[in-house]
């Protein structure tokens, strides 16, 4: 039986592909992107090479995960940071609610974070009667309007600066013909007195630090810095495959995040945190909590085929690549890991009788693949997804019945042989309407191929 969430992005997805305006939208926004990211590629001499130096050191990560976790809780401990492991999202968001009525907080500045929307923190802490404010401009308009992320890197990707000054004038009642830059700073004055009055910033981690105990974090807005540094308590959640050995690493990753993501050659605001305010240090946080989010990612890395999609760095690129997120949009994944990484990581993150569908969505065309930093395969492991769906059971009887008549057929010359093109054309395009309802109608050739290789070799023979 197919599940309610596969009905639901087939439904969206169908609105979305012949959406032209949304279309347009994401095209330009893309193209943008197109645009710059063979400049900051540029700074690499030998670009295949750093690829599979990244890919090696992901791979030396996630093979020995539990060493450099336990490695990276020694050290940040050392200097007064709390780490707390959380083996799924409930765990993460009770911690988070002890935190918050330990310091009465009442409200909590939020940097960009996807972890932080894969457990809808948002919406506990709202539950909890916790203001929750996001301070990354993207993420910020997206809250304003009621909408979870678009996009990982740009949250906001499907909406034009128009749509923006709209909703800044539906929202904060200012004026509809605002420019993006009196926009902007629309938004920076109302979050400024965000950061003074929380008690509590809360942020992601780019990347785990294991030999130093840190982590580092990757921004054009300097909204985490603020986040972080000047509300007293200072919370991190990361999943914890974001960890990489050592900080010499990060001369390899921060280049190929900031080029693969946005086209930089470095990011504007790239830090280093290590643990709450030291003594003789003048600002940064009391207290620094560090929350290590499972939420399935072990049984993940029990795939030994599929664990590879943990050396995702979440750049975005290969949603920008893939020729169906830029038709069908985020939003019609339901899911926080939108395009072809989302689409191999949900079902094991979040079940594959209800996501098994995703990797379905994907023409196999290997461009995801091609653009990873860190050389994930992305595609066949799409196709991975997909036969271990069918080994687990998750196929129907019309899907399997349907097979089985194929292969047969496929198998059995005298039955391909049988019957005309006309009969053919018409009895998979009318009889097997959920592959045409999508697709223009198959065409048989007039001839059999024994008919064409036997016209073939007596023409060679002539």
């Amino acid at each position: 039986m197919r599940s309610i969430y596969a009905d639901s992005f087939l439904s969206k997805s169908s609105d979305k592909a012949f959406d032209l305006e949304h279309r347009r939208k994401i095209n330009f926004n893309i193209g943008k992107y197109n645009s710059v990211v063979p400049v900051g590629l540029s700074q690499f001499d030998d670009l295949e090479r750093v690829r599979e130096l990244a890919k090696n050191k992901k791979w030396e990560a996630i093979e020995h995960l539990d060493f450099y976790l336990t490695q990276f809780e020694e050290e940040i401990t050392k200097k007064g940071a709390k780490v707390i492991w959380a083996e799924d999202s409930e765990q993460a968001l009770n911690y988070i609610g002890e935190i918050c009525e330990e310091k009465k907080c009442k409200s909590i500045v939020k940097s960009k974070s996807m972890v932080t929307e894969e457990i809808h923190l948002n919406k506990y802490l709202e539950s909890i009667g916790v203001e929750s404010v996001e301070t990354d401009l993207g993420e910020y308009i997206q809250q304003l309007d009621g909408e979870a992320p678009y996009h990982i890197v740009t949250p906001a990707m499907h909406k034009s600066k128009e749509d923006v000054a709209q909703l800044f004038a539906d929202k904060l009642g200012t004026d509809i013909n605002l420019t993006p830059e009196e926009l902007t700073l629309v938004a920076r004055r109302n979050l400024r007195q965000k950061y003074t009055g929380a008690e509590i910033g809360i942020s992601g981690a780019n990347f785990i630090i294991s030999d130093i105990g840190g982590i580092a974090l990757t921004e054009n807005e300097g909204n985490a810095r603020l986040s972080v540094s000047i509300p007293k308590t200072h919370i991190v959640i990361v999943g914890i495959e974001k960890v990489i050995p050592s900080i010499h690493d990060l001369g390899l990753f921060w280049p190929l995040l900031s080029s693969y993501g946005t086209g930089q050659q470095v990011t504007v605001y790239n830090s280093i945190i290590s643990g709450p305010r030291q003594a003789g240090e003048v600002d940064g946080p009391e207290e620094m909590y560090v929350i290590l989010l499972d939420n399935g990612r072990t049984e993940l890395l029990a795939n030994a085929k599929a664990r590879e999609a943990l050396y995702c760095i979440r750049c975005g690129s290969c949603l920008n690549a893939c020729p169906i997120y830029k038709n069908i949009g985020g939003h019609s994944y339901d899911t926080t890991y939108s395009g072809p990484i989302g689409s191999v990581i949900t079902p094991h993150l979040r079940g594959m009788h209800d996501y098994k569908h995703l990797s379905y969505a994907s023409s196999l065309c290997g461009n995801c693949t091609d653009v990873c930093p860190v050389r994930i395969n992305l595609h066949e492991l799409l196709l991975e997804n997909r036969r271990a769906s069918v080994v687990s059971g998750e196929s129907d009887f019309s899907e399997k019945f349907a097979w089985k008549i194929w292969k047969q057929s496929s198998l059995s010359r005298r039955l391909m042989n049988q019957g005309n093109a006309t009969i053919k054309n018409w009895v998979i395009n009318k009889m097997f309407k959920a592959w045409t309802a999508q697709r223009a109608d198959l065409s048989f050739s007039t001839k059999t191929f024994n008919q064409l290789w036997t016209a073939q070799n007596k023409n060679k023979a002539n």
